[in-house]
Formats: structure tokens, sequence, C-alpha cells
């Protein structure tokens, strides 16, 4: 049992099905009136992207090895609850399985999965490590979903899912400096250089908030451009007021345990986010 509890943890199943959710998103954005057809290949979709978020986390936290075991020994891998084989090989076994179901829905969806999991590959190997440009490929992993799930059933990406998977990027890249506050002594000591590092930790917190800030500006252009639903408001309203004092928060206290809080606390305005264009496409 110790052992399948450490390989869930690696996984991270919850992220692993928010990014399949992601894929859902996309398509319901893309073409609401779903086909018999199309619902195969959303709910083959739902598993390519389940998969390779999970083999992700896995290569993720082989690479991080070392600075977990400073910033969090309790990880599997550096507490030994899963040895470093077993870690690469359910890596590889999950790989293979996304890449199958993206191959069974089309050559374009396999294409776009391919480059998801290079992006991956250059955050994990190299981009790490250089900071602001890590989390650059950090956050086009997470807006990918969202174009994967369009092109899934409607084989192009409409202007609402370009907007999202924007607000996406932007919002989760301010989480991503955020982390660096959480993780900055252990980042230090490994040479990664994030904004925390660089620049210290008020210089990170204020430019996390930046980046918040620019997603919820976004958020008015589907109502303006008569993309969206009025039911696309209040759900929207809530996300902005979210990431609004999420950002206040930060930067009035960018200590390690507030930017771990704020780490946690964005994801729920990501999800309302979220449910906000799926809200809004229903007229």
């Amino acid at each position: 049992m110790l052992k399948i509890s450490g390989l869930l943890r690696l996984m991270r199943p919850i992220n692993c099905a928010m990014m399949g959710f992601a894929v859902i998103v996309g398509a319901v954005l893309a073409n609401p009136q779903f086909s018999t057809s199309d619902w195969l290949n959303v709910l083959y979709g739902f598993v390519t992207g389940f998969m390779l978020t999970a083999a992700s986390m896995i290569i993720n936290d082989y690479y991080d090895r070392a600075i977990d075991a400073i910033n969090e020994p309790s990880r599997p891998i550096p507490s030994g609850a899963v040895t470093v084989k077993e870690a690469l090989v359910l890596a590889a076994v999950l790989s293979a399985v996304g890449f199958a179901f993206a191959f069974l829905v089309s050559l374009m969806c396999l294409a776009v999965s391919v480059v998801s999991w290079i992006i991956v590959s250059a955050y994990v190997t190299v981009g790490k490590r250089s900071g602001l440009p890590g989390n650059f490929l950090v956050s086009a992993c997470v807006a990918t979903p969202f174009v994967y799930g369009s092109i899934a059933v409607a084989g192009e990406v409409p202007l609402n899912v370009v907007l999202f998977a924007s607000m996406a990027f932007l919002s989760n890249t301010g989480r991503e400096i955020t982390k660096g506050i959480v993780d900055v002594k252990g980042d230090s000591a490994e040479g990664v250089k994030t904004l925390a590092v660089r620049y210290g930790e008020r210089a990170a917190a204020v430019s996390a908030a930046v980046f918040y800030l620019a997603a919820v500006a976004l958020t008015p252009l589907p109502w303006f451009w008569g993309i969206v639903s009025f039911w696309f408001i209040p759900f929207v309203l809530v996300t902005d007021v979210g990431f609004v004092f999420s950002s206040v928060f930060l930067v009035r206290d960018y200590s390690r345990e507030n930017a771990r809080k704020t780490k946690k606390t964005v994801l729920l305005w990501f999800v309302l986010g979220l449910l906000a264009f799926v809200f809004g496409v229903f007229r």
C-alpha cells in the first residue's frame, strides 16, 4: 500500500484530472453541441491529458529529487517510498498510453501532444534552472489542453479558446513565480535562477501579482466581443476578485508560508475561471 500511495503522490491525480478537464473545457468552448463521435474524442482527450500530465509530474520529481530533498523531503522519491527506476518506468508507460489515445483522435492531436511533451522535456532538463523562461514553458503546457480539446472536436482554435488559453498562461505564470518564493531555499542551493532567487521574494511577489492581474485584465474581452453569454459574468467576477485579493495579500506578505497558501488558493480561482467560460457558451 505504501508503494501505491507513493506512486499516486508522484502522479498527483488531482492535477492530472484538472488537465484532463481542461481538454473537455477546450472542446466545450469550441463546440458545445457534441456528436457521439465528438464525445469519444473528448474522452480520449481526457485520458491523454491525464496520462501525459501524470508522466510530466513524475519526470519533474525525478529531476527535482535533489532540490526536494531540501525543500520537500517527504515527497516519494527523496523519502524512498518510490525508487528512481520505478518512477521512470511509470513515466514511460503513462507517456505511451497518452500518445496512443492522442493518435486515436487525430494526427493533429498527436502532434499537439508531442509538442507539449517536448516543452515539458525542455523545462525539466534545461528550462527549470532558467527561472522566468522556465515558468513560461510550464504555463504553455497548462494552456495546451484547451487548444487540444478544441482541435479534437472542431479541428481549429476559435477566439474564445485563444482568450482562455491566454488567461491560463498568464495566471499560471504568476503561480509558478509564487512557487519560486516557496522553494527559494532549495532553488538557491541548486542554482535554480527563479525571480525569487535572483531578485528576492518581494520582487517575485510583485511580478506574480502583475501576471495575475494581467489575466484579470483579459476577462472583459469575451463579454465585450459577444462571444459569451450572461452566465459568464458571475463566475468571472468571483474569479477576478479572488485573483486581485490573492495578489494584494501576496505583495503585503511574501513569506514562504503565505506564498504556499497563495499558490494553493489561485488554483480555486483558476477552476472558477474555467467554469465561467463553460457556462458562458450557453445562451
